[in-house]
């Protein structure tokens, strides 16, 4: 975990996995004007924020252990006016509605610079002209989406959402290893 400080800026608290890109996107925050915290995990992120409450945290979907919907629910509860941003290379409409539902402001799929990153963080209405596709989802991402929301339905539960979706486990988990199809 960095910190770098300075009492005027906002704090952010920016939680991935992957030490590259967080590495990366801190600096890329701090040169747009904020004072940030890195975590890699959850247990890691919960250490830090209770020591100093984030005004905004950016944080990742899927990590090892408990997953970014954790730490986003364990944040509200902290301090309810953190502005929370869910990153993830794994979007799906499941666990969008279940980041926005347990308090988070955005959602982004990777990848994204960190200009769509401060977007996101200051952006507080929705956008009503949002572009509505004619073409309905791919049967692949229609897939993608299914098995998302059995395995919210299953609180992440992989063996649970494999017999509820009548698949072998192995099977689920090589579709989970998956990226999603882009539409």
């Amino acid at each position: 975990m960095t910190t770098t400080g300075d009492q005027d800026k906002p704090t952010l608290l920016l939680v991935d996995d992957d030490e590259a890109f967080r590495r990366v996107l801190a600096r890329a925050m701090e040169r747009r004007g904020y004072a940030v915290t890195t975590a890699a995990d959850v247990a890691e992120a919960l250490a830090a924020a209770q020591q100093h409450s984030p005004e905004f945290a950016v944080v990742d979907l899927k990590m090892p252990g408990e997953s970014g919907l954790v730490l986003i629910e364990r944040l509200i509860e902290l301090d309810p006016n953190t502005r929370i941003v869910m990153l993830t290379g794994y979007a799906s409409i499941a666990t969008a509605v279940e980041a926005i539902k347990l308090g988070a402001t955005h959602y982004l799929s990777k990848p994204v610079d960190a200009d769509e990153v401060v977007a996101a963080l200051n952006k507080v209405e929705g956008d009503s002209s949002l572009y509505v596709s004619d073409s309905p989802l791919s049967v692949d991402r229609l897939e993608w989406e299914h098995i998302q929301r059995v395995l919210a339905e299953n609180d992440g539960n992989i063996s649970a959402t494999a017999r509820a979706l009548k698949m072998h486990r192995r099977t689920l988990q090589r579709k989970l290893n998956k990226r999603p199809v882009k539409e």
